[in-house]
């Protein structure tokens, strides 16, 4: 099949072309690569046998319609996003530019260029507020509002897509995903815990946590995501599904086992905590069990092991 991805350049992006790649489809890559980067698809644009092409520019821009025409794509994948929780808080119109009008830039070009089906990546850490300890792990059905611009924003994606779908006919999944982790998470980056603790303890530099340590999230490895977007390409129709492991572990818990993996001998350094973060996070994912097929595979012990094997590679 013809596929675009947007924010194909970044970390889950790139792990997802390179999937679809060895999948016989055919891709193209937009990215504006404000976090992207090129280099995550150097292999992939080494080989001149690869169908992929990539295209530089801003889904809020008016090129993009002109892109997703030229593409002809059956499938879009979007994962551009404005993804930082905190710069949500500091600047949630910038925000609400990026993950909501370029959301409808996008849907737009959608209806123009006659896609049949458009997976929109949501964050499951974010849309559903802050659960109480009875509604962990969090099912779709949860009634929650988001604490955070964020969460807002891919909260109100959705009801675009809704509309799409009821106007145009154009299919959609949305797959709310945990915390993701993996290789080609950017260590000096703004969002993944993972690769922040493991990027410093590697280089024996001090380890902050924001916080007490004892707030929980649900990590997920990017094979296991990327597995879940192959998933939906052809099931979950008109469906958010949440995409995790439902279990719960703590930011100290985390440090103690990447520390465990790394050799890291320093204790951590503690912090303020953030504002606009939840405190508690995990995802029930029944739903994408029953309607994609899907089950996380990697173990978090084993996930993290490989993607400190990539840093240090």
């Amino acid at each position: 099949m013809r596929v675009l991805v947007t924010g194909g350049a970044g970390f889950i992006g790139s792990n997802l072309v390179d999937r679809l790649l060895g999948d016989g489809h055919e891709v193209t890559v937009v990215d504006d690569l404000s976090t992207g980067r090129l280099g995550n698809l150097h292999q992939a644009r080494q080989n001149p046998g690869l169908p992929v092409s990539f295209q530089r520019l801003d889904i809020t821009s008016e090129a993009l319609e002109v892109a997703v025409e030229k593409a002809k794509p059956q499938v879009v994948m979007h994962l551009a996003a404005q993804i930082d929780v905190r710069r949500s808080v500091e600047d949630p119109v910038h925000d609400a530019m990026v993950n909501v009008v370029g959301t409808v830039r996008l849907l737009e070009a959608c209806r123009t260029a006659g896609v049949e089906k458009l997976i929109f990546a949501t964050s499951g850490g974010c849309i559903y507020g802050e659960p109480g300890a009875e509604d962990l792990p969090v099912a779709e059905s949860y009634d929650g509002h988001p604490e955070s611009p964020y969460g807002a924003s891919k909260r109100g994606v959705e009801e675009y897509l809704h509309t799409y779908g009821a106007l145009y006919g154009l299919r959609w999944t949305a797959l709310a995903l945990a915390n993701v982790y993996g290789p080609r998470q950017d260590p000096a980056g703004e969002a993944g815990v993972v690769s922040i603790l493991a990027g410093r303890m590697l280089d024996d530099l001090p380890v902050t946590i924001f916080g007490d340590g004892e707030q929980t999230r649900d990590f997920v490895f990017v094979d296991d995501v990327v597995q879940a977007f192959v998933l939906a390409m052809e099931r979950g129709h008109g469906l958010r599904c949440n995409i995790g492991t439902g279990e719960q572990t703590s930011v100290n818990g985390l440090y103690r086992m990447l520390a465990d993996i790394t050799g890291y001998r320093r204790p951590p350094e503690y912090a303020p905590e953030r504002p606009g973060e939840i405190r508690h996070a995990a995802l029930d994912a029944h739903l994408a069990a029953a309607e994609l097929g899907w089950r996380p595979e990697r173990t978090l012990r084993a996930g993290l092991e490989q993607t400190v094997t990539w840093l240090t590679g």
